[in-house]
């Protein structure tokens, strides 16, 4: 197979839990307010898996969507990524739990921690597999239960997040398809966003989790400042690859949907506005969904007839790591 191959997205599928949080909801939880949440985050609702509803379930159902847009089988599929930080377990990788439960052949699959940029990463992980010649059809996912690791007495984070799937399948495509990626890490500051326990530096203990260690903690004003000016620099810098200077000149933007402050004005640098129809936006009904937003917004998109065939996406993601990523897609 020859290494110069275009590589697209052929089929795509998402999955969003039933139950619905409302702002309302957080109200009877903490010191909050509709007004206060929908001003600050631009949410006013996410999902919330069951309690017998795990990361992979929901990563099941969007994956088999996926494939059915996609015209193929499990069998077809020769390599699974997923992308996620909310796994199953730590071990084995909710990949692995995933291969199992489609039926797949005995293929590669694994996860990728990116947080919320895993979706990019993944992407851009099996879109070099193809172009290897290595793997025919390749399937990634991105799912989270963010509400998992949500911590409920904390009125500044426990209100951004929800739970979901998103689902992709690529393969070599004639024309288009991901025409460039630019990814990055910036280790240092990786207390930023983070879980402080449960792992290997801070194990399980009755202290870690008296202290409540074992959930989200996030420093959002800082979080925000760096948030806003690398996503921007990263989506240009895929921009710039293929000689594009401006958002202007794509149909449409994709960014993570972690807070309506920060994609104004991600867009704002980007040089376009949320009110010319060009970011798109779902944050209102899903809240921040990690690596699952970029993934279940591409599919929205898509679905919506908001992005047709021979378009150009940008799709741009910053998270804990610090991680950020930047795809530009023409639909294939």
């Amino acid at each position: 197979m020859s290494q110069s191959k275009n590589v697209g997205i052929i089929g795509l599928g998402k999955y969003l839990p039933e139950k619905i949080l409302t702002n309302q909801d957080f109200e009877k939880l903490v010191d909050t307010s509709d007004a206060w949440i929908t001003e600050r985050t631009g949410i006013k609702e996410r999902r919330m898996a069951r309690p017998d509803e795990a990361t992979s379930d929901m990563a099941l159902a969007a994956a088999r969507e996926a494939l059915a847009a996609a015209k193929l089988t499990a069998q077809d599929i020769d390599l699974i990524v997923v992308a996620t930080v909310t796994g199953d377990t730590a071990f084995p990788s909710t990949a692995c739990r995933l291969q199992g439960a489609l039926g797949c052949r005995p293929i590669p699959a694994f996860d990728v921690s990116a947080a919320c940029s895993g979706y990019i990463y993944a992407l851009t992980i099996a879109q070099n597999f193809i172009k290897a010649g290595t793997v025919r059809y390749a399937l990634v996912v991105a799912a989270e239960k963010l509400t998992s690791v949500a911590d409920y007495t904390d009125r500044n984070t426990c209100v951004l997040f929800g739970d979901g799937a998103g689902a992709a399948v690529l393969a070599a495509v004639d024309s288009g398809g991901i025409l460039s990626s630019y990814l990055g890490t910036d280790g240092t500051q990786s207390e930023l966003i983070n879980m402080p326990a449960g792992g290997s530096r801070r194990p399980a203990s009755h202290e870690t989790v008296d202290q409540r260690l074992h959930y989200l903690k996030m420093n959002g004003a800082e979080v925000f400042r760096v948030a806003v000016k690398t996503m921007a620099d990263a989506a240009m810098e895929a921009m710039n690859t293929l000689g594009v200077h401006s958002a202007e000149e794509v149909d449409l933007v994709i960014p993570h949907q972690a807070n309506i402050r920060i994609i104004n004005a991600v867009a704002k640098r980007m040089g376009v506005s949320l009110t010319e129809g060009k970011v798109f936006l779902n944050i209102e009904k899903y809240g921040n969904m990690s690596a699952a937003s970029t993934a279940v917004a591409l599919t929205e998109a898509v679905q919506q007839g908001r992005v047709k065939k021979g378009d150009r996406v940008v799709m741009v993601a910053f998270g804990s790591g610090l991680t950020w990523g930047a795809l530009v897609i023409e639909l294939s």
